[in-house]
């Protein structure tokens, strides 16, 4: 099953923009034991290039998204570093032709139906919609999907865990928790939250 495949099954992702880098593989590790199999990695400093090459070495690591990127040197290097699948902010076409050339999975945020329209014709499979709560939550989901149902999108941004089954319910394809899962500094609360969630998907399906 590839990437995209695999993110569209399991219909949930962390997002882990980490204050303290140290804490990362920690975090991952319990998000894992409570049953989420995707991370997207925020890439912000060098520590966590470093953090994303630890992760990907282990043998049984999750499905690893390099989130943050915006230039094709960031792109590299986290492909370099492990990353299966490359999450870009911003609508950038040089990191459509580099990922098509590394054969690698690339998903373009978007805030704007045109925005999200731009990704779909670079022949983007998922396209991010995010912030997704404070732009209006599931309902806009549902805004942006009404008049281009041909479109692949997933929600993140300061989404709840118990709204998880309304942004799926309006069509995105799966959903990405930030502080949600990993504000806690008890490992197994991180783990339980992670039940939680993916318990959320299961009542979905």
């Amino acid at each position: 099953m590839n990437p995209i495949e695999l993110i569209s099954k399991e219909k949930i992702f962390a997002v882990l923009r980490m204050q303290e880098p140290n804490k990362t593989i920690d975090i991952v590790n319990a998000l894992k034991r409570g049953g989420i199999n995707i991370v997207e990695i925020v890439i912000d400093n060098p520590q966590m290039v470093g953090i994303l090459k630890e992760l990907s070495s282990e043998s049984s690591h999750p499905l690893l998204m390099a989130g943050g990127i915006i230039t094709q040197r960031q792109a590299q290097i986290a492909i370099e570093s492990g990353a299966d699948v490359i999450v870009s902010p911003v609508f950038q076409m040089n990191l459509v032709r580099l990922c098509k050339s590394q054969r690698i999975p690339l998903i373009m945020t978007a805030t704007t139906p045109n925005e999200a329209y731009s990704a779909w014709k670079a022949r983007t499979q998922l396209i991010k919609i995010s912030p997704a709560n404070p732009m209006g939550g599931a309902e806009y989901i549902e805004d942006i999907l009404r008049p281009m149902k041909f479109i692949n999108v997933i929600a993140a941004g300061s989404i709840k865990i118990d709204d998880i089954p309304l942004y799926l319910k309006a069509g995105a394809k799966a959903v990405g928790l930030g502080r949600a899962l990993y504000k806690f500094s008890d490992l197994n609360t991180v783990q339980e939250m992670a039940k939680n969630a993916v318990q959320k998907v299961l009542e979905f399906k």
